[in-house]
């Protein structure tokens, strides 16, 4: 992991840092890598999504621990150097600043770490389409609705999950959620 963390330039991976500890800290649902490793990549920096993801999960156990450990920044930095010697000098100089800045705001609460065991919602997005025809059909005109949620996984990497529904799906799909807002209202 340390060459692939060698070509993510500074003010990408301090992002990447900053994200992850807000993550812990509960400010933000999830680590959105798929966006992050595309910007890094239109930069001109060759890295795939999967290498992203495995650093992220590598720096999310390291700023978790770390906060389990009540470790300072000194701690952390001596060790990160004794253990990692491979780790870029401006890695650990950025671990080293989100750590002393951020840090501290990470809670390690037996709640936070039970609710992390499922993965989070973060938005959805959904659009109406209509099939007009297809190789077998010349006139379909069948309506169907396309949702898109995204999805933070407990490790905090955000994905998106689409499906498609027929109109009679979607209309079971609301009445569904219609009845979960009631039942919410009674709470």
């Amino acid at each position: 992991a340390a060459d692939k963390i060698n070509l993510i330039p500074q003010d990408f991976f301090a992002e990447l840092c900053e994200q992850i500890v807000q993550h812990l800290s509960h400010k933000i649902p999830g680590v959105n890598t798929a966006e992050l490793c595309q910007r890094i990549q239109t930069a001109g920096i060759e890295i795939n999504i999967g290498d992203l993801a495995k650093i992220a999960n590598i720096l999310s156990f390291l700023f978790s621990t770390a906060a389990r450990n009540n470790v300072s920044t000194e701690e952390l930095v001596t060790t990160l150097g004794s253990a990692v010697s491979t780790l870029p000098k401006h890695a650990v100089q950025v671990i080293r600043h989100v750590w002393n800045e951020q840090g501290k705001s990470i809670s390690v609460s037996e709640d936070a770490r039970n609710m992390a065991t499922v993965g989070q919602f973060v938005d959805v997005k959904w659009k109406l389409g209509v099939a007009m025809s297809s190789d077998s059909c010349r006139s379909l005109k069948y309506p169907y609705v396309t949702v898109t949620l995204m999805v933070a996984d407990p490790s905090g990497q955000i994905t998106d999950k689409s499906f498609e529904m027929t109109i009679p799906q979607f209309k079971n799909f609301f009445r569904q959620f219609k009845e979960m807002a009631s039942v919410l209202e009674t709470v």
